[in-house]
């Protein structure tokens, strides 16, 4: 494996923690991230050596995510339970910590697509704003706005009682 296929393939875990986060279902995520690096291996001689490939490949994900979304609101809508079940797979054994991480999910699940991105990859990513900005292809005053907005709306719906509560069935 040479140097360049290195650098993509350490970035592959990446790719699909953000792909999950992004869509809440693990199966779309594993095809976006597979789609992702068959352009990106069929597109690798676009890639300028020295330059950013992180970045690189994830502009690569989310221009396909913006693609698949396209297509997918062409379709009628379908009802799946796998995001909750994936979470709850995936949680600490901690009932607290299992709790706070599915609120968490939920409260992203909540953000407009626009912020959830950029929360997803500075927050999750821990990708750097210039970075996030290149990826999405905004300006990097764009990419704090909608951050500081994301925050702020998780923020509130966290502080919020907008979980659903019990009632006493009879």
């Amino acid at each position: 494996m040479d140097d360049v296929q290195r650098l993509i393939v350490d970035q592959i875990p990446h790719l699909r923690r953000y792909a999950r986060a992004l869509l809440r279902d693990s199966h779309m995520a594993d095809d976006l991230v597979q789609d992702c690096l068959a352009r990106a291996m069929d597109r690798l001689h676009l890639w300028a050596p020295g330059t950013n490939m992180r970045a690189w490949l994830f502009t690569i994900l989310h221009n396909q995510h913006i693609n698949a979304a396209k297509r997918r609101s062409r379709q009628p809508d379908r009802v799946g339970l796998e995001a909750d079940v994936e979470a709850l797979r995936h949680t600490p054994p901690e009932q607290g910590a299992a709790l706070v991480a599915r609120d968490i999910n939920r409260a992203l699940g909540q953000l407009p697509e626009d912020q959830r991105q950029v929360v997803l990859l500075i927050g999750l990513e821990d990708m750097a704003y210039a970075d996030a900005a290149e990826v999405l292809d905004i300006p990097i005053g764009t990419v704090m706005s909608r951050l500081n907005r994301g925050r702020q709306r998780l923020r509130e719906i966290m502080d919020s009682d907008e979980t659903p509560t019990l009632r006493r069935v009879k």
